[in-house]
């Protein structure tokens, strides 16, 4: 598979990274067995990133993760971990998001545990707190790169401010962020910003959780553990206005003799190199579904095609609800 480096100071890693969320937690129940199989053929394909969350599962995400690679060659994959989302013993979500220095340190500890490994290549909040300054949890973060424990220093949904003010402390490999066909809204400060100082972006959402995989339909039911159900992009007239949309896109694929999906996730992988999407496969077909897009080239002709049926904010809802959108620094004026 076709490598890219994260940025200018990052690790290279495949050009498709797998997102390992779905395998634990978010979207309903997952099957421990063909989850583990899905991370074997996507290493066996050439995929080297593989990115999890210590609060995926509380724990589970990680601990999968760790059966999954026993046995293979720790060198050869790039392990990205989220941390500082807090939840409650039912599995809730507080809302809450621990980034305090001495709060760092113990999450990595039990990260390094469960992951069975003395390091984490890249090493990421979740999310910001407004009671700890970027500056003190990026010093944080890399005091951790020079003890050792972490290698890269990566962000999450942060706007273009906040990614200054943290390069300017210690060099930031990549930011993961949302961007797919109908989440572009980085293209207008944010992705700019990461390319003026040299970030590499990982690209999260590619197929907006299903949306635009084409393989969601307007009679499909979400279960009461799938946080879809609670997202405005899949409900109501803005599930009919978005499922409109992947018609649309649909009649390109099928001329292409390609998916939708395969368009959706080539459409990313041709927004730039410094740009890796996740794919959040938790099945073998759909992972060799997403391996197909990295052989999917689009002309110009293609690419006009696929903005003339998808144009730049033409989904109908916001990403996440208003309570979590406005937790996202990603997303403040």
């Amino acid at each position: 598979m076709e490598t890219r480096t994260l940025g200018t100071t990052g690790p290279a890693v495949s050009a498709l990274g797998l997102g390992l969320m779905g395998m634990s937690d978010m979207y309903g129940g997952a099957d421990e067995a063909e989850s583990i199989a899905t991370i074997h053929a996507a290493l066996d394909a050439g995929m080297t990133l593989l990115d999890t969350g210590d609060f995926y599962g509380m724990g589970h995400n990680e601990m999968l993760l760790r059966d999954a690679l026993r046995g293979r060659n720790r060198e050869n994959v790039v392990i990205s971990v989220k941390f500082g989302s807090l939840r409650d013993p039912e599995g809730g979500w507080s809302g809450v998001y621990d980034v305090r220095p001495a709060a760092i340190k113990n999450f990595l500890a039990y990260t390094l545990r469960r992951l069975g490994t003395d390091y984490v290549d890249i090493y990421r909040p979740s999310r910001l707190s407004p009671d700890v300054p970027i500056e003190d949890v990026i010093g944080t973060l890399s005091e951790l790169v020079t003890a050792g424990h972490i290698r890269h220093i990566g962000l999450s949904e942060v706007g273009a401010d906040t990614l200054r003010r943290a390069h300017r402390v210690h060099p930031i490999s990549d930011l993961q962020i949302e961007y797919s066909l109908i989440s572009r809204s980085i293209e207008a400060e944010i992705l700019p910003t990461a390319r003026e100082l040299g970030v590499g972006v990982t690209a999260y959402g590619v197929l907006s959780r299903g949306l635009i995989s084409g393989h969601w339909s307007a009679e499909r039911t979400t279960g009461p553990t799938d946080f879809r159900t609670h997202l405005p992009r899949f409900t109501g007239e803005n599930l009919d206005r978005n499922l409109a949309l992947v018609d649309q896109l649909r009649a390109i694929a099928d001329a292409r003799d390609v998916t939708v999906a395969q368009i959706a996730i080539a459409w990313v992988l041709n927004r730039g190199t410094d740009i890796v999407p996740l794919v959040g496969a938790r099945r073998r077909d759909r992972l060799t579904e997403a391996l197909g897009a990295a052989a999917v080239t689009l002309t110009e002709a293609d690419l006009a095609a696929i903005e003339a049926a998808v144009p730049a904010g033409a989904a109908a809802g916001t990403r996440y609800a208003a309570a979590q959108l406005a937790l996202l620094d990603s997303e403040r004026p």
